[in-house]
């Protein structure tokens, strides 16, 4: 009898054995397989097919086209606006004498920051750790302007990433409860590989009445853009008003000269 006993406990250590070998080998294959993600729960959230829709890390072209506009707001903690800018963002990669372009996508892009009193910080980030840009705002009085420009994009997994900034600057500077608007493209050479042009441009900081723009105030480059054809028009009449004026000049001291003559 007591045989048989120990002979029935041998048999069920074994099979007890075997099932935790299964349940181990099991385990392991799910915890190596990286198509196979696990909640808190346990149950198997994400399959493979979903994991190829997530967004993936920027590809560089050759070729330019014109970006995408995109709005975006930051709000304090009380759920008021601080910042708010409404541009297209391109960022242009040179190698080489090469240059490579990406278009910034808004639907793809995560907005944070903070707010402060006197500094505050938009932050565009690319999903997927594709890249960024740090819009740094400062405030002096009643003057509103971007002091530094923080930038990086990584095109893809294994190569180059390509980091730039400009910083201590006093770029578009406008009255507080203002907003300021520019047509014109804006480049930014943050570094010897990255530039970022900004086009079109809208932005207010600090101070938004009901989330909403305030009066626009014109762009130095759009404003140059007006006052140079005015500055050719008026200097081509000039020209031609002199050259008038100096030939009934020479007209007049002819016919006085032949007078003289007889």
């Amino acid at each position: 009898m007591t045989d048989k006993l120990s002979n029935n406990m041998h048999c069920e250590t074994i099979l007890f054995l075997r099932v935790a070998i299964i349940m181990g080998n099991s385990l392991m294959t799910a915890a190596l397989d990286p198509t196979i993600i696990t909640t808190e729960s346990g149950l198997n959230n994400l399959k493979p097919t979903e994991q190829a829709n997530l967004p993936q890390r920027p590809v560089l072209q050759p070729n330019e086209t014109v970006p995408v506009t995109g709005n975006y707001v930051l709000k304090d903690p009380a759920g008021m606006p601080c910042i708010k800018v409404s541009m297209g963002v391109e960022y242009i990669v040179i190698e080489k004498k090469k240059s490579s372009y990406f278009n910034v996508d808004p639907t793809t892009t995560q907005t944070t920051g903070r707010c402060g009193e006197k500094e505050a910080v938009l932050s565009l980030a690319i999903i997927g750790e594709g890249g960024y840009l740090n819009l740094t705002f400062e405030k002096e009085g009643n003057l509103t302007y971007v002091s530094k420009i923080r930038a990086n994009l990584a095109p893809g997994k294994g190569i180059k990433n390509y980091p730039g900034v400009i910083e201590h600057e006093k770029l578009f500077p406008t009255a507080a409860g203002r907003s300021l608007k520019c047509y014109s493209q804006t480049e930014f050479h943050l570094s010897e590989n990255l530039r970022v042009k900004i086009v079109p441009l809208q932005f207010q900081a600090f101070k938004l009445t009901n989330g909403k723009f305030g009066k626009e105030v014109e762009c130095r480059a759009d404003f140059i853009k007006k006052i140079i054809p005015i500055i050719l028009g008026a200097t081509a009449v000039g020209l031609f008003l002199i050259a008038v004026l100096t030939f009934l000049i020479i007209r007049d001291h002819r016919r006085q000269a032949g007078y003289d003559r007889i």
